[in-house]
C-alpha cells in the first residue's frame, strides 16, 4: 500500500523547487530598495515644495511598486494614490511614435515617403518631409508661436481640425538639416496614423497600444469628461506660491501632448514595449537610436525618445511638462528598469539636461539596479 504525501507538503515542495521562487534575502533586499526610493521620493517632492507625485516602477521586466505621495488635490484634501490620474504631456509623443513605427511593421507605412501620401490635409512645402523626419523632430514643422496656443481654450473634435493652426505656415528650415522641438509635428503624426491604418487615431491607440498594454486608465485628457481620479495642476508664482494651473483644453494637440493616464498605466507602457507586446527587437532598437542630422551630427533624440548612456548602458526617456504638470517615463532597456514619475506642478521638466524629474528617475533606477563599480566611473550624463 502507497503511503499518501500530504497536499499541504506537496505544495510547498512545488513553490519551493520552482525557479521562479525568489531566492533567501531577494524580497528582503526588495523591501529594502523599496524604502529607500519611497524615503527618496518623499525627500524630493517636500524639497519641491510640490503637492502630489504618483509613481510606478519595473524591475526585472514586471512592475514591482507603485504609490502615490501628498496632495492630488489640494483644495479638497485628496491623497495622490497609485490611481490617480494626470494629464501626461508630451509623454503622448512616445505613445505616437509607437503607433507609426506598428504600422511600418505591418507594411502600410513607408517612414521614407512624404506624409502628404498618408495625410493630404497636410500642404506641400518647398522640401518633402518624411515620417521619419517628424519622429524625430527633424521636420522643420514650427512648435507653438504663443502662450494663446499652449493655453488654448478651443475644444477640437479630431486631430485633423487642429492641423489648421500651422499648416500654412512656413518651415522653420530644410527637413533633416535640424533640430527642432515642436509638438505641432506629432501633430501630424497623428493624422499621418489614420491615413497609414483607416482609424481614428484614438481608436487605433486604444486598440493596438492601451488594450494590449493593460493602460487602463490612459484616455484622451477631454476637459468635458468626467474622469474618476483626476488629479488638480497646480503652478507656482514667483514668490513660491502654489496657484492652480491655467485653463487649457488639450484637445489642440492629442498625439503631442493630450492624454492623460496614471503611472501605473505609463509602467506598463514601458513594459509592454521593452519586453515586444507592442513592437519587435529591430524595431524597438531602431526607435531607441540616435537619429543623425545631415552633416552627420547626432541629436539627443530617437524615434519618439530622448536617448542617452548612464553607468555604461543605454537610457531612454520622454519628460511631459505643461499646465500643471512635470512628468517622465524613464528606462534602461538593458536592464529591464523602468519607472514613471506624474506630478502635479509646473516646473520640474526643464531644462532637458537638468530637469528634477529626471534626475530623480536617475536615482531610482540606480537604488534598484546599482551600477557596478566600473561602469560607475565611466558613467555618462
Amino acid at each position: 500500500m502507497k503511503r499518501r504525501i500530504p497536499l499541504t507538503l506537496v505544495i510547498c515542495l512545488i513553490v519551493f523547487a520552482s525557479p521562479h521562487f525568489p531566492p533567501a534575502g531577494a524580497a528582503s533586499n526588495q523591501s529594502a530598495s523599496l524604502d529607500l526610493v519611497e524615503a527618496t521620493i518623499s525627500a524630493e517632492l517636500a524639497r519641491w515644495k510640490a503637492p502630489g507625485l504618483s509613481a510606478a516602477l519595473v524591475s526585472d521586466h514586471r512592475v514591482v511598486w507603485s504609490h502615490g505621495f501628498g496632495l492630488a488635490d489640494i483644495e479638497q484634501r485628496v491623497a495622490a494614490k497609485t490611481a490617480t490620474v494626470y494629464r501626461i504631456a508630451s509623454i503622448s509623443k512616445p505613445i505616437t511614435a509607437v503607433a507609426v513605427l506598428q504600422l511600418v511593421e505591418a507594411g502600410r507605412l513607408d517612414l521614407e515617403e512624404p506624409i502628404q501620401r498618408y495625410c493630404p490635409t497636410f500642404p506641400t512645402k518647398p522640401w518633402p518631409i518624411t515620417t521619419e523626419q517628424l519622429l524625430a523632430h527633424l521636420g522643420g514643422v514650427r512648435g507653438y508661436k504663443s502662450n494663446d496656443e499652449l493655453y488654448s481654450t478651443r475644444h477640437y473634435t479630431d486631430v485633423r481640425e487642429p492641423l489648421a493652426l500651422f499648416k500654412d505656415d512656413p518651415l522653420l528650415h530644410e527637413p533633416g538639416t535640424k533640430f527642432s522641438y515642436t509638438t505641432y509635428g506629432y501633430n501630424v503624426l497623428g493624422c499621418v496614423i489614420e491615413g497609414a491604418s483607416g482609424m481614428s487615431y484614438v481608436d487605433y491607440v486604444r486598440e493596438r497600444i492601451f488594450r494590449p498594454a493593460d493602460m487602463l486608465h490612459t484616455r484622451p485628457d477631454d476637459v468635458y469628461a468626467v474622469i474618476p481620479n483626476r488629479a488638480r495642476s497646480y503652478r507656482k508664482a514667483p514668490n513660491g506660491e502654489l496657484q492652480n494651473a491655467p485653463l487649457a483644453d488639450s484637445s489642440n494637440k492629442i498625439p503631442g501632448g493630450g492624454f492623460c493616464a496614471t503611472a501605473e498605466d505609463l509602467a506598463r507602457f514601458a513594459l509592454a514595449v521593452q519586453t515586444g507586446h507592442l513592437l519587435g527587437k529591430e524595431m524597438v532598437a531602431q526607435m531607441f537610436t540616435r537619429q543623425t542630422i545631415r552633416d552627420g551630427r547626432e541629436i539627443p533624440f530617437g524615434l519618439g525618445w530622448a536617448v542617452g548612456t548612464r553607468h555604461g548602458r543605454k537610457e531612454v526617456w520622454h519628460m511631459g511638462g505643461g499646465q500643471g504638470v512635470s512628468n517622465i517615463l524613464y528606462m534602461r532597456p538593458q536592464e529591464g528598469t523602468a519607472v514613471a514619475l506624474l506630478v502635479n506642478v509646473n516646473g520640474l521638466a526643464t531644462p532637458p539636461e537638468e530637469a528634477p524629474v529626471l534626475g530623480l528617475a536617475r536615482r531610482i533606477i540606480d537604488i534598484v539596479s546599482p551600477p557596478m563599480l566600473g561602469e560607475a566611473k565611466g558613467a555618462k550624463r
